[in-house]
Protein backbone atom coordinates (compact mmCIF):
# COMPACT_ATOMS: atom_id res chain seq x y z
CA UNK A 1 0.00 0.00 0.00
CA UNK A 2 1.27 3.62 -0.81
CA UNK A 3 2.07 5.60 1.87
CA UNK A 4 -0.64 8.10 0.37
CA UNK A 5 -3.67 5.42 1.21
CA UNK A 6 -2.99 6.25 5.37
CA UNK A 7 -4.49 8.49 7.34
CA UNK A 8 -1.68 8.59 9.61
CA UNK A 9 2.20 9.01 9.65
CA UNK A 10 3.88 5.78 9.66
CA UNK A 11 5.60 6.55 12.99
CA UNK A 12 2.64 7.40 14.24
CA UNK A 13 2.06 4.93 17.89
CA UNK A 14 -0.82 5.50 20.84
CA UNK A 15 0.43 4.62 23.90
CA UNK A 16 -0.15 6.72 27.17
CA UNK A 17 0.23 9.60 24.56
CA UNK A 18 0.40 9.63 20.78
CA UNK A 19 3.98 9.53 19.66
CA UNK A 20 4.76 10.64 16.60
CA UNK A 21 8.51 9.86 15.41
CA UNK A 22 9.41 8.42 18.69
CA UNK A 23 8.69 11.89 20.52
CA UNK A 24 5.45 12.76 22.28
CA UNK A 25 3.13 14.88 21.26
CA UNK A 26 1.88 15.89 24.63
CA UNK A 27 5.22 16.97 25.66
CA UNK A 28 5.63 18.69 22.50
CA UNK A 29 2.73 20.76 22.57
CA UNK A 30 3.80 21.87 26.28
CA UNK A 31 7.25 23.07 24.58
CA UNK A 32 6.37 25.23 21.38
CA UNK A 33 2.54 25.36 22.27
CA UNK A 34 -0.38 25.02 20.38
CA UNK A 35 -1.45 25.15 17.47
CA UNK A 36 1.34 22.82 16.20
CA UNK A 37 2.18 21.73 13.02
CA UNK A 38 4.24 18.14 13.10
CA UNK A 39 6.07 16.74 10.02
CA UNK A 40 6.72 13.21 10.38
CA UNK A 41 10.33 12.76 8.07
CA UNK A 42 10.20 9.24 7.82
CA UNK A 43 6.75 9.45 6.35
CA UNK A 44 7.50 12.30 3.82
CA UNK A 45 10.36 10.32 2.55
CA UNK A 46 8.57 7.26 2.25
CA UNK A 47 6.03 8.61 0.22
CA UNK A 48 8.93 10.33 -2.29
CA UNK A 49 10.28 6.82 -2.85
CA UNK A 50 6.98 5.70 -3.28
CA UNK A 51 6.60 8.24 -6.18
CA UNK A 52 10.38 7.27 -7.28
CA UNK A 53 9.82 3.48 -7.50
CA UNK A 54 6.40 3.87 -8.81
CA UNK A 55 8.20 5.68 -11.99
CA UNK A 56 11.39 3.50 -11.83
CA UNK A 57 10.56 2.28 -15.37
CA UNK A 58 10.21 5.42 -17.10
CA UNK A 59 13.66 7.05 -17.36
CA UNK A 60 12.86 10.40 -18.38
CA UNK A 61 10.54 11.35 -15.35
CA UNK A 62 11.15 14.40 -12.95
CA UNK A 63 9.72 14.99 -9.74
CA UNK A 64 8.72 18.61 -8.57
CA UNK A 65 7.52 19.12 -5.41
CA UNK A 66 3.91 21.46 -5.37
CA UNK A 67 4.76 24.28 -2.92
CA UNK A 68 2.10 25.42 -2.36
CA UNK A 69 0.99 22.47 -0.67
CA UNK A 70 3.04 23.55 2.53
CA UNK A 71 6.82 25.28 1.69
CA UNK A 72 8.93 25.47 4.89
CA UNK A 73 13.02 25.47 4.82
CA UNK A 74 13.17 22.37 6.45
CA UNK A 75 10.72 20.52 3.99
CA UNK A 76 12.91 21.71 1.04
CA UNK A 77 15.78 20.40 2.64
CA UNK A 78 14.34 17.33 2.84
CA UNK A 79 12.69 17.11 -0.50
CA UNK A 80 15.82 18.11 -2.23
CA UNK A 81 18.01 15.46 -0.40
CA UNK A 82 15.51 12.96 -1.91
CA UNK A 83 16.02 14.55 -5.45
CA UNK A 84 12.85 16.38 -5.87
CA UNK A 85 12.27 19.64 -7.78
CA UNK A 86 9.95 22.47 -6.96
CA UNK A 87 7.03 23.87 -8.60
CA UNK A 88 6.64 27.76 -6.93
CA UNK A 89 3.53 30.07 -7.13
CA UNK A 90 5.12 33.03 -5.21
CA UNK A 91 8.21 34.85 -4.66
CA UNK A 92 8.03 33.24 -0.73
CA UNK A 93 8.12 30.17 -2.49
CA UNK A 94 10.92 30.74 -4.32
CA UNK A 95 13.25 32.87 -1.87
CA UNK A 96 12.36 29.74 0.72
CA UNK A 97 13.34 26.63 -2.08
CA UNK A 98 16.85 29.16 -2.55
CA UNK A 99 17.58 30.01 0.80
CA UNK A 100 17.33 26.11 1.62
CA UNK A 101 19.74 25.37 -0.97
CA UNK A 102 17.98 23.66 -3.61
CA UNK A 103 19.18 23.40 -7.52
CA UNK A 104 17.48 26.04 -8.56
CA UNK A 105 17.55 24.57 -12.33
CA UNK A 106 14.75 22.05 -11.04
CA UNK A 107 12.57 24.86 -9.74
CA UNK A 108 9.23 25.73 -11.75
CA UNK A 109 7.99 28.93 -11.64
CA UNK A 110 4.38 29.15 -11.92
CA UNK A 111 1.01 30.80 -11.77
CA UNK A 112 -1.65 32.64 -13.41
CA UNK A 113 -0.52 36.42 -12.01
CA UNK A 114 3.47 36.95 -11.96
CA UNK A 115 4.43 40.19 -11.16
CA UNK A 116 7.19 42.16 -12.16
CA UNK A 117 9.23 41.83 -8.63
CA UNK A 118 8.51 38.14 -8.50
CA UNK A 119 9.79 37.13 -12.00
CA UNK A 120 12.75 39.24 -11.51
CA UNK A 121 13.19 37.49 -8.04
CA UNK A 122 12.92 34.31 -10.16
CA UNK A 123 15.03 35.33 -12.78
CA UNK A 124 18.11 36.68 -10.35
CA UNK A 125 17.44 33.36 -8.25
CA UNK A 126 18.22 31.23 -11.74
CA UNK A 127 14.86 29.22 -11.49
CA UNK A 128 15.11 26.72 -14.30
CA UNK A 129 11.72 27.29 -16.26
CA UNK A 130 8.85 29.37 -16.20
CA UNK A 131 5.55 28.10 -16.69
CA UNK A 132 3.76 30.82 -19.00
CA UNK A 133 0.32 31.09 -18.20
CA UNK A 134 -1.40 33.94 -20.73
CA UNK A 135 -0.39 36.69 -22.99
CA UNK A 136 0.58 39.06 -20.46
CA UNK A 137 2.94 37.34 -18.80
CA UNK A 138 4.44 36.06 -21.78
CA UNK A 139 5.36 39.65 -23.20
CA UNK A 140 5.75 40.97 -19.25
CA UNK A 141 8.62 37.98 -19.27
CA UNK A 142 10.35 38.61 -22.48
CA UNK A 143 10.40 42.49 -21.29
CA UNK A 144 12.54 41.78 -18.15
CA UNK A 145 14.35 38.96 -19.63
CA UNK A 146 15.41 41.41 -22.36
CA UNK A 147 16.36 43.95 -19.59
CA UNK A 148 18.82 41.40 -17.89
CA UNK A 149 20.01 40.31 -21.40
CA UNK A 150 19.06 36.78 -20.86
CA UNK A 151 17.41 34.10 -22.25
CA UNK A 152 14.61 31.84 -20.40
CA UNK A 153 13.58 28.55 -20.72
CA UNK A 154 9.28 27.94 -20.61
CA UNK A 155 6.81 25.90 -20.45
CA UNK A 156 3.31 26.99 -22.04
CA UNK A 157 0.34 26.22 -19.41
CA UNK A 158 -2.33 24.88 -21.70
CA UNK A 159 -6.04 24.03 -20.26
CA UNK A 160 -6.80 20.59 -22.07
CA UNK A 161 -10.38 20.70 -21.25
CA UNK A 162 -11.24 17.78 -18.98
CA UNK A 163 -13.05 17.74 -16.42
CA UNK A 164 -12.02 15.48 -13.84
CA UNK A 165 -14.13 14.28 -10.85
CA UNK A 166 -13.51 16.89 -7.97
CA UNK A 167 -15.09 19.67 -6.17
CA UNK A 168 -15.72 22.26 -8.84
CA UNK A 169 -13.13 24.48 -6.98
CA UNK A 170 -10.44 22.29 -7.38
CA UNK A 171 -10.47 21.22 -11.09
CA UNK A 172 -8.20 23.36 -13.04
CA UNK A 173 -8.26 21.68 -16.19
CA UNK A 174 -11.51 22.22 -17.91
CA UNK A 175 -12.25 24.61 -20.54
CA UNK A 176 -13.59 28.00 -18.47
CA UNK A 177 -10.20 27.87 -16.32
CA UNK A 178 -8.07 30.89 -15.01
CA UNK A 179 -5.13 28.84 -15.37
CA UNK A 180 -3.51 28.38 -19.30
CA UNK A 181 -3.73 28.90 -22.96
CA UNK A 182 -6.81 27.71 -24.60
CA UNK A 183 -6.23 24.84 -27.18
CA UNK A 184 -7.02 26.95 -29.76
CA UNK A 185 -4.42 29.91 -28.47
CA UNK A 186 -1.15 27.42 -29.10
CA UNK A 187 -0.61 28.62 -32.46
CA UNK A 188 -0.85 32.60 -31.74
CA UNK A 189 1.34 32.46 -28.84
CA UNK A 190 4.20 30.18 -30.02
CA UNK A 191 4.03 32.56 -33.42
CA UNK A 192 4.73 35.38 -31.09
CA UNK A 193 7.21 33.32 -29.55
CA UNK A 194 8.97 32.55 -32.82
CA UNK A 195 8.55 36.22 -34.14
CA UNK A 196 8.44 38.66 -31.25
CA UNK A 197 9.43 36.96 -27.77
CA UNK A 198 12.93 35.86 -28.41
CA UNK A 199 13.92 35.87 -25.53
CA UNK A 200 11.36 33.19 -24.39
CA UNK A 201 12.67 29.64 -25.70
CA UNK A 202 9.75 27.01 -25.37
CA UNK A 203 10.81 23.50 -24.07
CA UNK A 204 7.49 22.31 -23.79
CA UNK A 205 3.88 22.27 -22.24
CA UNK A 206 2.76 21.83 -19.53
CA UNK A 207 -1.24 21.53 -17.62
CA UNK A 208 -2.84 20.60 -14.55
CA UNK A 209 -6.38 19.17 -13.88
CA UNK A 210 -7.19 19.65 -10.42
CA UNK A 211 -6.23 18.27 -7.14
CA UNK A 212 -7.58 15.87 -4.90
CA UNK A 213 -8.49 13.27 -7.62
CA UNK A 214 -9.38 9.85 -7.16
CA UNK A 215 -9.51 8.66 -10.64
CA UNK A 216 -6.62 8.12 -12.73
CA UNK A 217 -8.40 7.87 -16.72
CA UNK A 218 -8.00 11.90 -16.56
CA UNK A 219 -4.35 11.26 -16.34
CA UNK A 220 -4.03 8.84 -19.28
CA UNK A 221 -6.65 11.38 -21.05
CA UNK A 222 -4.47 14.67 -20.36
CA UNK A 223 -1.53 12.83 -21.31
CA UNK A 224 -2.97 11.45 -24.90
CA UNK A 225 -3.96 15.16 -25.35
CA UNK A 226 -0.46 16.48 -24.45
CA UNK A 227 1.18 14.07 -26.51
CA UNK A 228 -1.09 15.14 -29.74
CA UNK A 229 -0.51 18.37 -29.21
CA UNK A 230 3.15 18.14 -29.23
CA UNK A 231 3.05 16.14 -32.55
CA UNK A 232 0.75 18.90 -34.23
CA UNK A 233 3.62 21.76 -33.05
CA UNK A 234 6.27 20.15 -34.22
CA UNK A 235 4.05 19.43 -37.89
CA UNK A 236 3.20 23.01 -37.97
CA UNK A 237 6.42 24.93 -36.89
CA UNK A 238 9.10 22.71 -37.15
CA UNK A 239 9.57 22.92 -32.97
CA UNK A 240 10.66 19.81 -31.25
CA UNK A 241 9.20 20.09 -27.48
CA UNK A 242 10.78 17.81 -25.58
CA UNK A 243 9.52 18.24 -22.04
CA UNK A 244 5.85 17.48 -20.96
CA UNK A 245 4.52 18.91 -17.15
CA UNK A 246 1.76 16.68 -15.91
CA UNK A 247 0.93 18.51 -12.88
CA UNK A 248 -0.31 16.64 -9.80
CA UNK A 249 -3.67 16.22 -8.09
CA UNK A 250 -3.23 12.52 -6.58
CA UNK A 251 -5.91 12.34 -4.03
CA UNK A 252 -5.03 11.82 -0.04
CA UNK A 253 -7.19 9.77 2.41
CA UNK A 254 -8.95 12.51 5.04
CA UNK A 255 -11.49 9.61 5.89
CA UNK A 256 -11.25 5.71 6.31
CA UNK A 257 -13.98 6.06 3.93
CA UNK A 258 -11.66 7.41 1.35
CA UNK A 259 -9.77 5.22 -1.01
CA UNK A 260 -7.28 7.14 -3.01
CA UNK A 261 -5.62 5.55 -5.96
CA UNK A 262 -1.86 4.15 -5.05
CA UNK A 263 0.67 6.09 -6.90
CA UNK A 264 2.17 2.88 -8.66
CA UNK A 265 -1.86 3.36 -10.04
CA UNK A 266 -1.18 6.63 -11.16
CA UNK A 267 2.13 5.92 -12.83
CA UNK A 268 0.90 2.57 -14.40
CA UNK A 269 -1.51 5.09 -16.46
CA UNK A 270 1.10 7.56 -17.33
CA UNK A 271 3.33 5.69 -18.55
CA UNK A 272 1.01 3.11 -20.82
CA UNK A 273 -0.55 6.36 -22.19
CA UNK A 274 3.23 7.47 -23.21
CA UNK A 275 4.11 3.96 -24.74
CA UNK A 276 1.07 4.38 -26.49
CA UNK A 277 1.13 7.82 -27.79
CA UNK A 278 4.53 9.11 -27.80
CA UNK A 279 6.75 8.24 -30.49
CA UNK A 280 9.55 10.13 -29.01
CA UNK A 281 9.43 10.10 -25.42
CA UNK A 282 9.82 13.62 -23.45
CA UNK A 283 10.77 14.07 -19.94
CA UNK A 284 7.66 14.36 -17.76
CA UNK A 285 7.31 16.58 -15.07
CA UNK A 286 4.88 15.47 -12.24
CA UNK A 287 4.31 17.49 -9.42
CA UNK A 288 2.31 16.17 -6.28
CA UNK A 289 1.88 18.28 -3.39
CA UNK A 290 -0.79 17.32 -1.12
CA UNK A 291 0.04 13.50 -1.59
CA UNK A 292 3.45 14.19 -0.21
CA UNK A 293 2.80 16.32 2.68
CA UNK A 294 -0.75 14.92 4.14
CA UNK A 295 -0.01 11.89 5.65
CA UNK A 296 3.35 12.91 7.03
CA UNK A 297 1.64 15.92 8.83
CA UNK A 298 -0.43 16.41 11.97
CA UNK A 299 -1.33 19.41 14.04
CA UNK A 300 -2.11 19.66 17.46
CA UNK A 301 -4.22 22.14 18.71
CA UNK A 302 -5.42 22.72 22.68
CA UNK A 303 -9.33 22.06 23.88
CA UNK A 304 -10.87 25.20 24.99
CA UNK A 305 -14.41 25.92 25.72
CA UNK A 306 -17.18 24.01 25.48
CA UNK A 307 -21.06 23.92 25.07
CA UNK A 308 -23.84 21.68 25.12
CA UNK A 309 -26.84 22.78 23.00
CA UNK A 310 -30.12 21.27 25.22
CA UNK A 311 -31.33 18.15 23.15
CA UNK A 312 -28.54 18.61 20.64
CA UNK A 313 -24.54 18.52 19.94
CA UNK A 314 -21.90 19.70 22.27
CA UNK A 315 -19.43 21.50 21.04
CA UNK A 316 -15.97 21.55 22.10
CA UNK A 317 -13.44 24.81 20.67
CA UNK A 318 -10.04 24.52 20.08
CA UNK A 319 -7.06 27.07 19.35
CA UNK A 320 -6.80 26.86 15.98
CA UNK A 321 -8.73 26.21 12.45
CA UNK A 322 -10.92 23.51 11.48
Amino acid sequence: MSVNQSIKPITLEEKEHIYIGGCDTVELAKKYGTPLYIIDEATLRGICQDYKKAFKNYTNIKMMYASKALCTSAIAKILASEDFGFDTVSAGEIYTVFKAGADMSKVLFNGNNKTRREIELALDCKVGRFSVDNFYEAELLNKIAEEKCTKVDILLRITPGIECHTHDYIQTGQIDSKFGFDLTQIDEIITLIQEKYTNLVLRGLHAHIGSQIFETQCYYDEVEILVKEIARIKEKFGLILDEMNIGGGLGVKYTNADNPPEVEALASVVTDAMHKYAVEIPTIYIEPGRSIISTSGVTLYTVGSSKQVPNGRKYVAVDGGK
